[in-house]
This record gives structure tokens, sequence and C-alpha cells, in this order.
């Protein structure tokens, strides 16, 4: 049959030097249909819920655990410092502050770097080699340092290597799934945050009671971690597949179909070529800046509990260095479920604002309350309870992820987006340590309340975006009957049920490397 030769004939099988386009797959999809071939390839319902199945089988386990370790070996540094890490490493005034921020700034450097790498190599490639790097940073950098200045070039080098991890798996996760699909994926790995809280911290406490002639304790937690991550890093390259097109646990027919249901999404498919072009269009977008601002004031906040956590409850109301480590356990628990549960409404809804909104009022009362209430023993359960409302924050990116992921299209535009997102995280991150100057210790009321302010923007700024893609929306609706279209149509991929999509709405559209603002077919979300 000369349809079983179709899948190698269309070239999903890329070349050493990933010469493929996403033009010449849209061409062949078409002759296909011309020849009486297609509908051995057209994706139904049954075949769309087996590779969904099978892709997060091999690929959202795969960013689910990367993610976890990658959160760990960053968080693991607001734990380690109630256990000795400050007078160990003679760290005195402003170091842990500094090395907790050093690390922001090289992912900050490394971001426009991270942005080509991401376009011109294959995924496969790049996550095993930068996952084995931070590993050996932690492993043989952090753990074998006890002073300010090996922390503080090992947590540069962490940072550095870390850089591409949000950015390469929010792409990961727009290649490889339907735009429905994506929030939920995205909360998925990204909860991963909390459970590395909720399973780290009585690790390190287990590790606390260590007491070695040769290791500090900070020293041995650090160890762990950094092997674990070596022996996984090296495992992702048999683990990893680079695209829809080319995953080895599908058929060849199968990947056809796994990139035939992906066309409604109107994002293209995996391409590499860097396109000057796009990098423009996104920069001189206002929804980009907007979201920019946004990703800056989440992740000030969220570096709160991430670096200051422990600190803060143990100095807020005379907490024991024991009770603020296992205290940390129930905030990665609500770290865990708030993502998850705020991520299903948003899919549930197919909205993403007035969740996003609802979460930063929570976040909100939970900083007020850490700043209002007077600090002292009577008042440690409200002191506690404003502490644990901070842990809805992390279902704040989660949804942001996916809101830019939504509203953007193009390979090197996404690509833009998400390192800016990294860049926006690493200078939100740099900025707290700054606002948590240590001369507001032991309980940083005056830090609390600069950050409190931050959130009050944020807040005036979701909103400020609702209104300009609402207006994105009409404009876009009105470019669509200036050239004689549907001004609405159903958009197929935020349905919960799979529907192919086909010539009515353009489906071939949906392999070419197109921006949302050249495709008349790409809808926007709120």
């Amino acid at each position: 049959m000369a349809s079983t030769e179709k899948p190698t004939a269309i070239g999903i099988e890329h070349s050493s030097n990933s010469s493929t386009d996403n033009a010449d797959l849209a061409v062949a999809f078409e002759e296909g249909k011309e020849t009486g071939l297609s509908d051995a390839h057209l994706c139904t319902a049954e075949d769309n819920k087996r590779i969904l199945r099978k892709t997060d089988l091999y690929m959202l386990s795969l960013l689910c655990m990367v993610y976890f370790l990658q959160s760990a070996d960053k968080g693991i540094i607001g734990l380690t410092a109630v256990y000795g890490l400050k007078k160990d490493a003679k760290l005195k005034g402003n170091d842990y502050s500094n090395i907790g921020n050093i690390g922001y700034y090289a992912q900050l450097g490394v971001q426009p770097l991270a942005a080509y790498i991401l376009v011109k190599l294959r995924y496969r490639q790049v996550l095993p080699v930068i996952i084995v790097c931070w590993g050996i940073s932690v492993a043989g950098g952090l753990a074998g340092s006890r002073s300010y200045a090996g922390l503080l070039a090992s947590r540069f080098f962490l940072g550095a290597f870390e850089a591409a991890v949000i950015p390469l798996f929010s792409i990961i996760t727009i290649a490889f799934y339907r735009r429905s699909e994506q929030p939920f994926r995205v909360a998925c790995w990204y909860s991963c945050y909390g459970l590395s809280t909720l399973l780290s911290s009585p690790i390190v406490y287990g590790f606390g009671r260590i007491h070695s002639h040769t290791l500090f304790r900070y020293q041995v937690v650090y160890l762990f971690f950094g092997l674990l991550t070596i022996v996984v890093g090296l495992g992702t390259y048999w683990w990893a597949h680079d695209s829809p097109g080319e995953a080895r646990y599908l058929t060849p027919e199968d990947r056809l179909k796994a990139v035939d249901r992906l066309k409604a999404n109107q994002q293209g498919i995996v391409s590499h070529k860097f396109n000057w072009k796009q990098v423009l269009e996104a920069v001189t977008e206002l929804k980009y800046w907007l979201y920019m601002i946004m990703v800056i004031a989440v992740n000030a906040g969220a570096s709160v509990s991430s670096v200051f956590g422990s600190i803060i409850l143990q100095s807020l109301a005379g907490f024991t260095p024991d009770e603020a480590v296992l205290l940390n356990m129930p905030f990665g628990a609500l770290q865990f479920c708030s993502i998850l549960l705020a991520s299903w409404l948003a899919y549930r809804f197919k909205r993403k604002s007035p969740f996003l909104l609802g979460l930063v009022t929570i976040v909100i009362v939970g900083v007020s309350l850490m700043v209002a209430l007077p600090k002292t023993k009577a008042n440690k359960g409200g002191l506690l309870a404003g502490y644990y409302l901070i842990a809805f924050v992390f279902a704040i990116n989660p949804l942001l992820i996916s809101w830019m992921g939504g509203n953007c299209a193009g390979q090197t535009k996404k690509t833009i987006y998400y390192t800016s997102f990294n860049a926006g995280n690493s200078i939100g991150n740099i900025i707290t340590p700054y606002i948590f100057d240590a001369k507001f210790q032991p309980q940083y009321v005056n830090a609390l309340t600069g950050i409190l302010t931050i959130w009050c923007i944020l807040w005036v700024v979701v909103i400020l975006q609702v209104i300009n893609i609402t207006w994105i929306i009409k404009k876009k609706g009105n470019q669509r009957e200036a050239a004689g279209l549907p001004r609405e149509f159903v958009d197929y991929s935020m349905s919960g049920e799979f529907h192919e999509a086909g010539a009515e709405i353009h489906g071939e559209n949906g392999l070419g490397d197109m921006t949302d603002k050249d495709n008349l077919y790409f809808q926007y979300l709120l």
C-alpha cells in the first residue's frame, strides 16, 4: 500500500541537520488529501486519546521529574539556612542574600543565548547537558564550598545552567499538547515545585540529624541532591523526545497523527529557523510588556518563601529551626494543591485571568496579615496563616505560562516570550533580597510592606492586560471581516472533545511558522 510509505515520504524523521520545514509538512498533508491517502493519517478521537496517553507517560513524566529536581536544588538553600549555613560558611551582613540572588543574575544574563539555543538545537541535546551541569554545580560546588566566595560561585553556575528550564519546558508543552491540554500539563510539572518543598523539608530535617566530622550538615544535603540530579540528567538523553513528529514512543503513522491533532492550536510546529522578524514583533507588543511586569511582580513575591521562608518563620513568632523546616511541609502541600486546582479551574472554564486575579487577592490578604499582626506568640496562628496564604503565589506562574503561550504563535516568538518569562522571573528574584535587607532583621516588616505594594500593582496590571487582550480580540475580528471571513469561529483547540482541524478553519495554517498577528485564524484567550 502506498499509504504505508507516506510517513517517510513526508519527512517526519528529520535529517541530522534538521532540514524539514513546517511548510513542507503542510504541503504533504494537502498532497495526501489529493491522492486519497489523508484518511489513513487524520487523527480520530480514539487516536487522540491514545497519543495523549503516551505523551503523558513519556514526556510529562520527564518534565515532572526534572522540574522537581530543579526546584529542590534551587530551594533547599532556604531550608539549610536555619541549620547553620550562615555560621558554618562564616556569612556576614547581606552575604546570604547575595548567595540567594546571584543565580538569578546568571539566569538573566544567559537568556539571550538560551533563546537562540532553544530554536537552533534539539531539546534532546539541550536537556541532558544542562541537567548534568547544574547537578555538578550542586554536588561539586555547593557541597564542596565552605566559604562565601565558593557558595557564591556555585550558585552562579547553578543559575546559569538552570536558565533554560522554564522556557524549554513551556515550549515542549506547546509543541506536544493541544491548547485545551496545556494548562493542566503546565500545572503538573510546575506543581512539582510544591512537591519539592513538601518532600525536601523532611529530607533536610533528616540530614539535619547527621553530625559528620568532615562535612557540615548543609554539605550533606547538597551532595545528596546533586548526585541524584546527575543520575537523572544522564538518563534524560534516552528519555526525552524532540517533537511529536519525531517521538520514538509512537509508530510512524501515529507521528503524523500527533502532528495532525495539533493543527487547531494555530501555533505552528517545531522549527529550527531563528526569525528576527518574530523577535521584533514580540518586543513591540503591549501584551508582552504587561506579561513581563506580571512575571517580575509574581516572582518577587515567590522568592519571599523560597529564600527567606524558614528565616521568617523562625523570627516572626519564635519558631525553632526544626519547627521552621517542618512547617514548610504544609506550605509545600498548599503549593501543590493550589497549582493543580487553579489550573483545573482555568481548563474547566476556559479562562485564566479571573483565577489569576483571585490568586493575587489571596496572596495580598496573606502578606497583609504578616505585616499588620503584632509579632507575638499570641499571634503565632495568624502569622502562620498569613505565611501559608503566600503559597498560593506559586499557582500563578503556571497560569501565566499557559496564558502567555495561548496568546502567541511562531517558534521564535514563543521562545522570546518564554526566555523573557525566565528573565522576568530572575529580575523578580533579584529584587527580593534587596527588599529584605539585613537592616530589616529579624522580622522584616518593612520588607513585607514593600512586597505588599508590588502585589497591589500586580492586581492592577492583570486588569490592564484583560482590557488589552479584549481590544486585540476585537481588532482580529475586524481583520477577518475585512478579508471576507467569519468574524468568529469555533476554537477547536480549546474544546474538551477532539475535533479535526480541517479546511473549514484553515487547519494547514496551524502547521506553518506563523505568528499570532500573521494568522487570521489565531484566537486569543482571556
